[in-house]
């Protein structure tokens, strides 16, 4: 068992001396104090004489540092007789954060409109060698005397042309477009998420997927399952009514 070091010993010793010497200076001041209420100060003296308050309290905190006799450990102290210990170790450094945010933005040259020039001279050189190789002659002059049948509006237009057969042509040819017109004008209102991740616009994906699947739909039945009259077909029955 290692000795306690005599500079400990005296800060003990001085630490029960000043608890001692607080523990009875309340008394003395409250007693000479007139302000003091009387109800205040039977408290006091109750507190004493049952061990509470500050003289309790000054025993304990002498008890702590108190040493045991002489080649013991002192009362309160932790393994090896350390009366200290370490809380935790913190790495210095500013409080405030010095580092720049990342900004994931590039400017619009040239990096996106050097891409978009990439794509144009693509497409355009797509379009060059598929004229080059599929033959689209010019048909013969109208003749109002002789009909095609059936009658096709371009791939494009063939959506709204099935729509036709289906709705009256006030709702097929005005109120169906001029609802999608009008939905498209209101949508900016209507979704205000800044983000230009998919999966952070979930709500306008998924309209405009429904969208671009109901037109797909109805291109595709305009083009390959209409025959003469405009009446339904199966393209691998009757063929394919269907021109470039």
């Amino acid at each position: 068992m290692t000795e306690i070091p005599e500079h400990l010993l005296k800060r003990a010793q001085a630490a029960r001396e000043k608890a001692a010497a607080e523990s009875d200076a309340p008394a003395d001041a409250g007693a000479g104090d007139s302000r003091i209420p009387d109800h205040l100060l039977e408290r006091s003296k109750a507190a004493r004489a049952s061990g509470d308050g500050a003289v309790a309290v000054a025993d304990k905190a002498a008890a702590v540092v108190a040493s045991a006799p002489a080649g013991s450990v002192p009362v309160g102290a932790g393994p090896g007789g350390h009366t200290q210990r370490l809380l935790t170790v913190v790495k210095s450094g500013s409080i405030q954060e010095t580092k720049a945010a990342p900004v994931d933005k590039v400017h619009t040259w040239p990096h996106l409109l050097a891409v978009e020039f990439v794509a144009a001279l693509a497409c355009t050189a797509f379009l060059f060698v598929f004229s080059w190789v599929v033959n689209a002659p010019l048909l013969h002059a109208a003749d109002f005397n002789k009909t095609p049948n059936p009658s096709k509006a371009p791939w494009y237009f063939l959506g709204l042309q099935e729509l036709l057969t289906m709705f009256h042509p006030m709702i097929a040819g005005v109120t169906l477009p001029g609802m999608g017109l009008v939905a498209l004008i209101l949508a900016p209102y209507v979704d205000r998420n800044t983000s230009n991740k998919p999966e952070d616009r979930k709500w306008m994906t998924s309209m405009m997927t429904l969208f671009l699947m109901f037109w797909a739909v109805l291109v595709i039945i305009g083009s390959f399952f209409r025959g003469p009259g405009f009446n339904f077909t199966f393209p691998w029955r009757d063929g394919i009514f269907f021109e470039l």
